[in-house]
């Protein structure tokens, strides 16, 4: 039996990038070990105050990845599962994703937060749009 739904591009994409920006973790510790910046020791309790920021960053970035997109994951199943997948949430489905790339290449790139800070908003305002939708199919299915 071969389930798809076109819902699973935009997750996967969002997926696949989400363990990009984990493997930009180890390059830049290690990185940052070969030039004397930091030992293992930095790393014991998490990340000591010694971590310069650069190699922070992916990290923080990571976290960003796994908090509130989790929610765009579950809409995404439960979209799925109650067959409600069509334009509208995929549509929103993309948007949603093109955000957090955007959101990523601003934090781990020129780092203006107030360019992050819009990108990150409006995607919360877009997973929050695709759960309202998605309520409200529910309640008047």
């Amino acid at each position: 039996m071969h389930i798809y739904s076109p819902v699973f591009l935009p997750m996967a994409v969002l997926a696949l990038w989400t363990m990009h920006v984990l493997l930009m973790i180890p390059f830049a510790r290690f990185k940052a070990g070969r030039q004397g910046q930091v030992t293992a020791e930095d790393f014991r309790y998490g990340e000591s105050e010694r971590v310069p920021d650069a190699v922070r960053l992916p990290n923080r970035n990571f976290m960003n990845l796994l908090e509130v997109p989790v929610l765009f994951y579950v809409a995404g199943f439960v979209a799925f599962l109650t067959q409600n997948v069509d334009n509208l949430i995929l549509g929103l489905s993309w948007v949603y994703v093109a955000l957090r790339l955007g959101h990523s290449i601003v934090h781990l790139g020129y780092n203006n937060v107030m360019h992050r800070l819009a990108l990150f908003a409006i995607s919360n305002v877009v997973v929050s749009v695709i759960w309202w939708v998605l309520l409200y199919r529910l309640l008047t299915a």
